[in-house]
C-alpha cells in the first residue's frame, strides 16, 4: 500500500450540505482536493465517504494523516 501524499499542510475549509454524501480523498493525489477524483486507483488507499449531518463549513484534513478522517485533528502542525 502506498503512503498518502500531503496535499496541503493544513485543513481545507469547505461548505457541505446536510444529507449529502461526500468522498474525501485519503491518498492526497486528487486534483479535486479535498475530494476524491479516482486518482487513488492502484495505491491501495480508498476515499472516506461521509454524509454531512448539517449544512455549513467543515474542516477536512489536507495532510492526510488525521486520526479522525475526514476531519482535521491538527496532526499537520507536527509534520
Amino acid at each position: 500500500m502506498a503512503e498518502p501524499v500531503i496535499a496541503q499542510k493544513g485543513p481545507y475549509a469547505v461548505e457541505v450540505e446536510a444529507g449529502r454524501t461526500y468522498a474525501w480523498c485519503a491518498c492526497g493525489r486528487s486534483q479535486n482536493q479535498p475530494f476524491c477524483d479516482g486518482s487513488h486507483k492502484g495505491t491501495g488507499l480508498e476515499p472516506v465517504k461521509f454524509t454531512a449531518e448539517k449544512s455549513g463549513k467543515v474542516w477536512l484534513c489536507g495532510c492526510k494523516r488525521t486520526g479522525k478522517p475526514p476531519y482535521c485533528d491538527g496532526t499537520h502542525s507536527s509534520l
